[in-house]
């Protein structure tokens, strides 16, 4: 093998941990943004958990947050929750951070 296999063996390797801790971080800050919501709908325990998980899986719907801020918006119109879009984007902002350093420090 190559200098230049093993470098690019070595990127290929780093792309594809980045993209799994990428994964990682995105459904760990659904799942607090789930939680998040939830108490805002009045949801606790087991019914905040489940309400996370719904979260969690409204991401595959489609690439990007809009599916997750979509769900997330048509729940808090339905209880009448007065959270506007731009503050459940901000939300998902700082809890990319805090779900970041969560798994940082689990590795």
């Amino acid at each position: 093998m190559t200098t230049f296999d093993k470098r690019e063996e070595s990127f290929e390797k780093k792309f594809a941990h980045d993209e799994e801790l990428r994964f990682k971080a995105t459904a760990r800050r659904n799942k607090l943004l789930g939680m998040w919501a939830a108490e805002k709908l009045g949801l606790s325990g087991a019914a905040a958990e489940s309400y996370a998980k719904e979260v969690v899986a409204a991401d595959f719907e489609e690439a990007g947050d809009d599916d997750v801020v979509r769900k997330v918006m048509k729940d808090f119109a339905d209880k009448n929750v007065g959270q506007s879009e731009h503050q459940v984007r901000r939300t998902m902002d700082e809890l990319m951070s805090e779900a970041i350093a969560q798994i940082k420090s689990q590795g």
